[in-house]
């Protein structure tokens, strides 16, 4: 098992019919915490390295080489996402880092220019072997297409898929960014059009807000990548809260870390098993 690339995973997932968990890197115990949801589990997982995390870490290098590594040691399929990046060079970075996917987010550009952009990236990606996600708008929470009312059109994604030529498109249809309440509704008679009307997976960014069921039934109607952050930030946080809670005098980061990541491992690797249509409460 060990790295793989994030095309192998979704590839296959599309193919099924199923969904994969791609899920959000803060730091080192996140990252060994996916790691341990995936072997738990028995499912594969991608892990992401956002620009806002890279910015957090003073660059991106030093973040990217310990999950790579860690995704390395790992018994279950593990592929490493640069997300969110909307400074291309960032996106090179990465490439020559050895990530095996990125995402080029353009989708605060106007429509023009997000295109122009997006298909150099994307040129340059896959010259290197690398699988590359592209955003139509601006995702909600950070002002733009996954904000409430805001959609995207069949039509003008097949343009953008066939004037960029990304290898998967994340679509604004209900979901919104950072949301600590799992209250989204999502359109899934658009998401099934968008399936019906793309050649490449279809991904969901914002589903911290976004109900169980409600992911499964998106799965079902066509969507396959599945990004999540908030929401197992909230487990790893509320963990650390709890163990300090109950000792005022804790003062070992790892005693406080290792319970917090045991929290993530749990819930990650129970989404990955919803994902994956295979949680009983989903059933239906």
């Amino acid at each position: 098992m060990t790295l793989v690339s994030a095309r192998e995973l979704v590839t296959d997932a599309a193919t099924r019919g199923t969904g994969i968990g791609a899920f959000n890197v803060i730091h080192l115990e996140t990252a060994e915490g996916l790691v341990r949801a995936s072997a738990e589990s028995g499912l594969p997982v991608i892990l992401q390295i956002s620009q806002n995390c890279a910015d957090y870490h003073g660059a991106l290098e030093p973040i990217a080489l310990a999950t790579l590594a860690i995704a390395r040691r790992a018994a279950t399929p593990v592929a490493v996402h640069l997300d969110h990046a909307e400074r291309p060079e960032l996106v090179d970075e990465a490439i020559a880092l050895g990530f095996g996917s990125v995402m080029f987010d353009g989708g605060a550009l106007p429509y023009d220019e997000n295109v122009a952009i997006t298909a150099a990236v994307a040129e340059r990606a896959h010259a290197a072997g690398v699988y590359i996600e592209g955003e139509l708008g601006e995702v909600g929470g950070k002002d733009g297409a996954h904000a409430p009312g805001v959609r995207t059109d069949p039509d003008e994604a097949r343009a953008f898929v066939a004037a960029t030529g990304v290898d998967a498109l994340a679509v604004a249809v209900g979901s919104s960014h950072a949301m600590t309440d799992r209250t989204a509704s999502l359109d899934l008679d658009l998401i099934a059009r968008l399936r019906e009307a793309l050649p490449v997976p279809l991904v969901l960014h914002g589903s911290s807000g976004v109900a169980d069921a409600v992911i499964a039934d998106a799965v079902r109607a066509g969507m396959t990548k599945i990004n999540v952050s908030t929401h197992l930030n909230g487990f790893f946080t509320r963990a650390i809260r709890s163990t300090l809670d109950g000792d005022q005098k804790l003062v070992d980061s790892r005693k406080y870390l290792t319970p917090a990541r045991g929290a993530l491992a749990g819930e990650a690797a129970r989404m990955l098993r919803l994902f994956a249509l295979e949680a009983a409460e989903v059933a239906g």
